[in-house]
Order: structure tokens, then sequence, then C-alpha cells
């Protein structure tokens, strides 16, 4: 893929419809929406592509159906089962007929998303790192105008800014995203031989761990498995016993990981802003994340085609009543779609940290609620959806609240 850099670049070139920041699912996504009707859009990324990014690689339904029309999804696996664990006791694997989700590697699945919004018009820097946005002072010539100022010094000016720069986000900082919950992920790559592999393919391991909020992972891809965990942060010692157990007991300590890796993940208060001025806020930047799963994927790539559709409506306005409205109605947006299923998640968060034995019980001895699962999977429904038109779900929430 060709990238360039903003070496050539003065602060007498022409302005930006829309710069976004941080070359992810959201960024690329975002990139992709506002590109697409013909925009002038920059996508900004500090790293040089591909780079490794944390993360299971899950593309649930939702996340499928947010991609860009014709995009081909890099898969790795296939995924048609799942065993459920209950801190290594319990075991039980249900199957499906039909794919539940698929699993990619991100360094293939970031930057094919990246060629898409370049194919749909979006420019591409990458090494280049923004250090702040100003929408006022001398850098800014009037009040339409963002000024992206990148850490060489240099000065980039938009009519509209999207921040998709990832859960420790400058963008974000200025917008004045809060965050009420804060996880850390750990995970390894682990190579294993083909005998091994052949043991995991198709089918994915969940099991609930010992801290409260805490899970690990198995995800094949190939001759490759991602093993990881995820609790709440400040406990990142006990964090790291729980992966190194883990691992060991799925007899997996004799194979060297090829990547080790941590990331934090930061859900969003239900009062943060998604908008200052001018710029706009989305994925990770924004703290936009299933609370319960901390499933990060598919809210980056629909928050970010909001944003990006947003952004360009933003970067029309004349005056900055006008600006502020489509900004708010980029809020309303996210809010009244991914904001409810952050709700319910957070519920199912603080449930599940209570009583992960009752939900592993559930998913694994009561065929609806291994239906429910496969749905949310698939896609054909949503977990505030289900909660909202369902009764018995929404009874069974209810109860399990108290």
């Amino acid at each position: 893929m060709s990238s360039e850099n903003a070496e050539g670049t003065d602060r007498q070139d022409p302005v930006w419809d829309v710069v976004v920041v941080g070359a992810g699912p959201a960024g690329a996504s975002a990139a992709y929406a506002a590109a697409v009707t013909g925009r002038r859009v920059l996508l900004v990324e500090k790293a040089e592509l591909p780079r490794y990014k944390t993360c299971g690689g899950g593309i649930i339904g939702p996340s499928r159906d947010a991609l860009p029309p014709g995009f081909e999804l890099p898969l790795r696996d296939r995924v048609y089962a799942v065993t459920f664990s209950l801190n290594g006791r319990f075991a039980r694997t249900r199957r499906s007929r039909n794919m539940l989700f698929g699993l990619v590697n991100r360094p293939e699945f970031d930057q094919a998303l990246v060629e898409s919004a370049q194919k749909a018009g979006a420019e591409l820097w990458t090494g280049v790192t923004v250090s702040r946005v100003e929408q006022h002072g001398p850098a800014v010539p009037d009040r339409r105008t963002v000024a992206v100022v990148l850490a060489d010094g240099r000065t980039v000016l938009a009519r509209a800014v999207v921040g998709a720069d990832g859960s420790a986000s400058r963008i974000g900082a200025h917008v004045g995203v809060k965050v009420d919950q804060v996880d850390l992920g750990l995970e390894a790559e682990i190579p294993v031989p083909p005998s091994v592999a052949e043991d995991w393919a198709g089918r994915v391991l969940i099991d609930w761990g010992p801290l409260p909020g805490s899970y690990g992972w198995v995800f094949p891809k190939g001759n490759t498995l991602t093993v990881g965990v995820i609790s709440a942060r400040g406990e990142g010692a006990a964090t790291k016993r729980y992966l190194e157990d883990f691992i060991a007991r799925l007899g997996l300590a004799g194979f060297e990981p090829e990547i080790s890796s941590g990331h934090l993940t930061r859900c969003r208060s239900t009062d943060s802003p998604l908008s200052r001025g001018r710029v706009l806020v989305c994925g990770d930047a924004a703290g936009l994340l299933e609370p319960w799963t901390r499933e990060g994927i598919s809210f980056a790539l629909r928050s970010g085609r909001l944003a990006g559709e947003w952004a360009m409506r933003v970067a029309e306005a004349h005056d900055a009543v006008d600006a502020r409205r489509q900004a708010l109605n980029y809020a309303f947006a996210v809010k009244s779609g991914l904001g409810v299923e952050m709700g319910v998640g957070s519920r199912m968060h603080t449930v599940f940290s209570r009583r992960p034995g009752t939900l592993h019980a559930l998913l694994t001895g009561f065929r609806p609620a291994w239906n429910a699962f496969a749905r949310i999977t698939r896609g054909t429904t949503t977990l505030g959806e289900l909660v909202r038109t369902h009764p018995l779900a929404q009874r069974a929430l209810e109860r399990m609240d108290r």
C-alpha cells in the first residue's frame, strides 16, 4: 500500500474538508464515509502500516454489516462452536449449523479498511503524530477552520476533524471525553503445530475468570492461537497471573508466544461529550465499546461511519450554530443506537461481576440463552434490542440486577 507523509506540505495548502486522526477501524470507516461523497479527506496515522493491535479480532454480525460495500474480510477462521468454562471448570461446548462470527488478524483487517478509504478518495499520511488540535488562536484563520498541529510543529487545516486515535486519545482529551470503566487486556499470539491448531479450528473458548468481571478467550487463526484475558484496571498482577494460569491450563505453556501485549480499554460515561466545536470523536477515542465483553470493533466501525457522515455536514456548516447543530445530531445518532447497547452492556457487566456462575449456567444449560448469544454474534439482533423487545430477557436481567 502506498503511503504518503506530510514532508512536502506547508501551511498555505488548501483546507481539507475532513481530517481523520487514527487509521484503525473507526478512523478508516470515518475516512471512507466522508471520502466516498467526493470530499477532500486526509487520514493521519502515527504508525507505519500494517501494525499490530492487542485485540482478539472477532468480527460479529454488526461489524460485518458496517463494512464498506464489497469489502472482502480477510478471515483466518470461521467460528461454529463456543466452549464456555467457569475458571477452567464445568466446560461445555455449544455448536451452531451457521457461522457465529469470523476471526481476523488486526494488521490485515485494518490495512484492508484503510485501502478501502483510499480507493474512495481519502489521502493517507503515515508516520505522522498529531500533538493537538486548535479551534482558536493564531494558527486558525477563521471560525470555520480547525488547526491540526503535528508533532514536528507543522499545521494542517480542516473544516472538520474526526478523532479516532485510540483509548489514550489526544483528540478525546480536547473534546473532554470522560470514562466510567477502565479494564486491562493482556494477550499472547501463540504459534502452534498443525495437530494443535486442528483441535481448535472453528471453535473458540470463553472462560469466565476468577476476578470480578474478568474472562479469557482463545481465538484460532490458522497455526496461531490468540489467547487473552481481561479484567479491571488496578488488578494488573492478578490479571497477569490469570493469563499465565490460563495458558498453562490449556497445555500451551510450552509454546513460545510470537507477540505478548497489553492494552487498556475505556468505556465512556453516559454524559461524556462526543464533540467540541468542529471536532468529533468515535471508536475507542470516544470510549465507545460494549462494557461487558469489551467488544470494540463493531462500535468502532459503526461510530466511525456515523462520524464520517456527520463530519461532512459539520464541514459544510457556515457558522458555529450550524456546526453545533450537526455535532449534536451526530451525538444523538450515537447515543440512540450504540449508547442503548452500552447501557444494557453495563448492566450485564455488573451482573456478571457478581454472578458469573449464573450466566455460565444460562449459556450452557438454557437453550434460549444460547440462541440469544448466537443471534447477537450473527447480527440478527443486539443486546439492547433483545432486552427491549423480549419480556423474558427483561425479567431475567431485572431479577439478576437485584
